[in-house]
């Protein structure tokens, strides 16, 4: 039986994270967006108020909540600041690694620490020469006795700059792309670990973006996550417990648009009357409200299949590139609304519209959602309905068929063009697209 309503514990979480947005992280946004600089003392308020790491396993100290807490918590955070949002979740997204490996050892070490002290994780499988093809990865791991030698750069990374621990994909032979792959977690602190400045964006300037360096970094056997061969699906079941949160992310940011946009042309007149009595401003909210809506419904199901220990990969891609690339659509229809006071700083809708212009990218590319989707409708997505040339049909022969058309007997389907042939035995060839006989198959009747 379906069910769309939340627990009680659920709902009792979705306002603490709405509360702690609205206090903590929106009065903040703006000014911090100018900056751009990530504001740590919001991130510390988020461990505090324990809206971070809630997904870390009961058995080592954490919460055990799931997903679908995960993007109710981070709709609300990024309809304040899509930017924070993504530096809060990221934690769950550099730990995810760790709790779905094999290596308990690693769990016992980092996530008790992580839930217990103030701790970030960063996540860095991206470099400066790929992003959504992680089977290219670049940054070698050479075999060092139990352990590997970490060498080559991560660019892209999510509080990279701030993190303590990262988990870190490399490979052992750029040339061997799936085969080759590891992952391990690094301490920031070791030696020959670099970090580099943080990367000056066109949105989401409050969170921090850096590059890390690894220089013949010595990475203990007890820190291997994935051994060669493993790290590529250890990364891909990573993306598939993460994209939707992305999901979330843009659902909050569209939701807040919408939110503005409508307070707004309440407000606003032309012409002795509010913009809201016109039909063509109801017509943008009510698209906008049904793309929220569904962003969201999708969001949630695939936050569903995961916590319900199934494959969320296709629902997961689904809801990432519809959800983000809809909040595009909502927020930039929020900014028409506003006119030109939308496109000033003056007002929320500018900074939204360049946070929310990254979530079509990272996390794997709109494009790359697709080739999964398709992938999954073309190979493996079992059809209900029968083959073209097997469906099923009563058939009377039309007038123009000789009337000795035998309409209980046999009847042949031209597998080319669809033409019907009733008789013993199919025509010579297609009367319509001139297919020979071998082209007719005899139809079920």
């Amino acid at each position: 039986m379906l069910d769309f309503s939340l627990s009680a514990p659920q709902t009792k979480l979705r306002q603490k994270a709405r509360d702690f947005a609205l206090k903590e992280v929106l009065p903040l946004a703006w000014d911090y967006d100018r900056r751009n600089e990530l504001p740590l003392q919001v991130l510390k308020k988020a461990f505090k108020a324990g809206l971070m790491n809630g997904d870390v396993p009961k058995r080592f100290g954490g919460k055990g909540l799931g997903m679908l807490e995960s993007v109710l918590v981070t709709e609300e955070i990024a309809a304040a600041c899509p930017g924070l949002a993504t530096s809060i979740f990221d934690n769950s997204l550099g730990l995810e690694p760790i709790v779905l490996s094999e290596n308990d050892a690693a769990k016992e070490k980092y996530l008790p620490e992580i839930v217990r002290n103030f701790r970030l994780i960063c996540f860095a499988t991206s470099e400066p020469t790929l992003g959504s093809d992680v089977a290219a990865i670049r940054c070698l791991a050479t075999p060092d006795g139990d352990g590997y030698r970490l060498s080559g750069t991560k660019f892209w990374v999510t509080n990279g700059g701030v993190a303590d621990f990262m988990t870190v994909f490399a490979t052992i032979d750029p040339q061997s792309r799936h085969e080759g792959i590891c992952a391990f977690v690094v301490e920031k602190k070791w030696a020959g670990v670099s970090v580099g400045r943080h990367i000056p964006k066109l949105g989401q300037r409050s969170s921090n973006t850096t590059a890390l360096h690894f220089e013949n970094v010595r990475v203990p056997g007890e820190n291997v996550l994935a051994a060669p061969g493993k790290g590529f699906v250890l990364a891909m079941k990573t993306f598939a417990r993460t994209r939707p949160v992305i999901g979330a992310f843009a659902v909050g940011s569209a939701r807040s648009a919408m939110e503005y946009a409508i307070d707004y042309a309440r407000k606003r007149k032309t012409f002795g009357a509010p913009i809201a009595n016109n039909q063509a401003i109801q017509f943008k909210f009510a698209e906008m409200y049904q793309r929220v809506e569904t962003a969201r419904l999708l969001t949630w199901k695939a936050a569903w299949e995961a916590d319900q220990g199934l494959d969320p990969t296709i629902a997961a891609s689904v809801a990432k590139f519809y959800a983000t690339e809809a909040a595009l659509e909502v927020v930039n229809e929020a900014l028409q609304i506003l006119g030109g006071y939308g496109y000033t700083r003056m007002f929320p809708l500018e900074k939204l519209l360049r946070d929310t212009r990254l979530l079509t990218i990272y996390e794997g590319t709109s494009e790359i959602q697709r080739m999964i989707v398709s992938g999954h409708v073309l190979n493996a997505y079992t059809p209900v309905m029968p083959p073209l040339e097997d469906l099923p049909i009563a058939f009377e022969a039309p007038p123009s068929e000789p009337p000795a058309a035998a309409v209980d007997g046999p009847l042949w389907r031209c597998r080319m063009c669809g033409y019907l042939h009733a008789g013993d035995a199919p025509p010579e060839s297609c009367p319509l697209c001139f297919f020979p006989q071998t082209a007719f198959k005899a139809v079920p009747r």
